[in-house]
């Protein structure tokens, strides 16, 4: 794949990753505006964890990640893939549907699967509040993966950037939701917020997705895919059997996220019976958790998303050396962005989060920058396992990947009740950030040494010098702002929030400008691609294989 066609493709792709994270940042400000970060706002991360773990999941390369290889062979059928495709989609749509409903009529059992301390004496109107969200949010699962599924189809056809484009429109859905109900309703608590309330909360998140989902069917049909209900299985087997791997992948991943969701709300639960009032449950995780995914969106799923056709054509050829340099190649350009952004948030993670969540209190701000300083270990093995993932798809093989998310999730849902025992209850969710980080660390070297079945050994020398090396530039041009920081005692700072935005604004630009000149002096080659992708977008690009 030419550098100009990856790095284009990748660039569409950044540029709509980047407005829909903004857009997402203003939502969830929004979000913990109207619900703040305590038991309220758990309540209703807790319902849209269902559907949204599984977009995460499918997103991020599990259960959809089969139909680029798939439907890349069928377009050499006679009618260029259409009947499969259209097989496929009905077929998945069908058993999205059913889940939704059968989701909805066990939606207390859910609820008390992932947070079963809500069922704790005293705690019964938090528990009803999360079923009524759960059930409004739960037909999300079949938007979403109807959503996902469009979205392979328009890649599989070489159209990348309306699926990373179209989650804009949900964002500005549900910035105008929850900004008319914080100006008509600016404080809710679990004692006031009524049964309308949660049902225009609960809806509107579900209407957002609704519209995602379907901003992308004119996107197909203008593919030349030409989709339509048709039932039976002729000819997906292959795809089936493809996808009982995955699905066990999935259900292992979902196992993980269930115990980082159970262990945070029991820790919230515990700490407010403690009368610890601010928010250490399972919202701060996943605000943070929003925060460490914005490099790791921007660069890590552009680009692999842009790369996933040519690596499966290039597994379909047997090209196996090609397969493996461009997956060395992948991981060394996404470095260039990870490494930097984990050192950034480790070290001024409660500085981010202060300025980010400005509308509600200093403490509740940051704690999530804490939990974000304990998931940045994690972010840049995060994304190498991410692109080492897609190499198992290319080869088809969904089966040799469940071994890897298998030991990652037994480390971390470990370290969970590990640090659920022994840890403070306030401070458990910051333990659960260092569980995910330690967890994908160990995995790393794993997935490595699994995926040598396919592509010949892919080892830490392939790129661990170049990522060390932009550690060295990171720590050179951050850990000096850092010690000032800490001898001014920014982060205990009383200042304004506007005095606090130019402080942060301060440190990214000194510290941006200080990594760049850093990493040219410690001649890392792939520096150049930020402004290589910006080159490309404006399809100025002029280089070459």
């Amino acid at each position: 794949m030419k550098s100009h066609d990856l790095f284009r493709a990748s660039g569409i792709m950044a540029v709509g990753t980047i407005l829909s994270r903004i857009t997402g940042f203003i939502r969830g400000l929004l979000i913990v505006a109207v619900l703040g970060t305590a038991l309220l706002a758990d309540t209703y991360n807790v319902a849209n964890t269902m559907p949204n773990i599984l977009y995460n999941l499918l997103v991020g390369g599990a259960l959809t990640a089969i139909f680029v290889p798939q439907l890349v062979r069928s377009f050499q059928d006679d009618d260029g893939g259409n009947s499969f495709a259209s097989r496929l989609v009905t077929t998945i749509s069908f058993l999205l549907l059913t889940l939704v409903v059968v989701g909805i009529i066990f939606a207390p059992a859910l609820v008390h699967l992932y947070a079963p301390e809500f069922s704790s004496p005293g705690f019964e109107h938090e528990r009803a509040i999360a079923i009524a969200f759960t059930r409004y949010c739960l037909p999300q699962i079949f938007f979403l993966g109807l959503f996902t599924m469009l979205g392979q189809v328009a890649n599989a056809r070489g159209s990348f950037g309306p699926l990373m484009w179209a989650p804009i429109a949900n964002n500005i859905v549900g910035i105008a939701i929850f900004g008319v109900v914080l100006y008509y309703s600016p404080a809710l608590t679990v004692a006031t917020i009524t049964s309308s309330q949660v049902q225009v909360l609960g809806w509107g998140t579900t209407i957002a997705i609704v519209v995602q989902a379907l901003i992308l069917i004119p996107v197909v049909a203008k593919s030349g895919i030409k989709l339509r209900p048709k039932w039976g299985i002729t000819g997906l087997g292959k795809s089936f059997s493809l996808a009982g791997w995955t699905l066990l992948y999935v259900f292992l991943a979902q196992i993980g996220y269930l115990v980082t969701v159970n262990v945070a709300t029991s820790a919230a639960v515990r700490s407010a019976k403690e009368g610890i009032k601010t928010g250490v449950g399972v919202t701060p995780y996943s605000n943070a958790y929003l925060i460490m995914l914005l490099p790791y969106s921007v660069v890590t799923i552009s680009i692999v998303t842009a790369l996933l056709p040519h690596l499966s054509r290039l597994a379909i050829d047997k090209k196996v050396d090609q397969v493996r340099e461009q997956l060395v190649r992948a991981i060394r350009m996404v470095g260039v962005i990870t490494v930097p952004s984990a050192v950034a948030f480790l070290f001024f993670g409660p500085l981010i989060t202060e300025v980010l969540f400005f509308g509600i209190g200093k403490e509740d701000s940051l704690y999530i920058g804490y939990v974000l300083s304990a998931l940045s270990f994690g972010l840049v093995a995060f994304s190498i396992n991410l692109i080492l993932i897609r190499g198992f798809n290319a080869f088809e093989d969904t089966r040799t990947q469940v071994a890897s998310i298998f030991l990652i999730n037994v480390v971390s849902v470990a370290l969970s009740y590990l640090f659920l025992v022994t840890l403070k209850n306030k401070w458990v969710t910051v333990g659960l950030g260092a569980a995910f980080s330690i967890s994908y660390i160990v995995g790393l070297f794993f997935t490595l040494a699994l995926l040598k079945r396919h592509t010949g050994t892919i080892s830490l020398r392939d790129f661990l010098p170049q990522h060390i090396r932009l550690l060295v530039a990171s720590l050179i041009s951050m850990a000096p702002l850092y010690a000032i920081s800490y001898y001014f005692d920014w982060t205990g700072s009383q200042s304004s929030s506007g005095v606090r935005a130019l402080e942060l604004l301060s440190v990214m630009c000194v510290g941006i400008v200080v990594f760049f000149f850093a990493a040219r002096l410690l001649k890392i080659e792939e520096i150049s691609m930020g402004g290589e992708l910006v080159r490309s977008f404006m399809g100025r690009n002029k280089y070459v294989e």
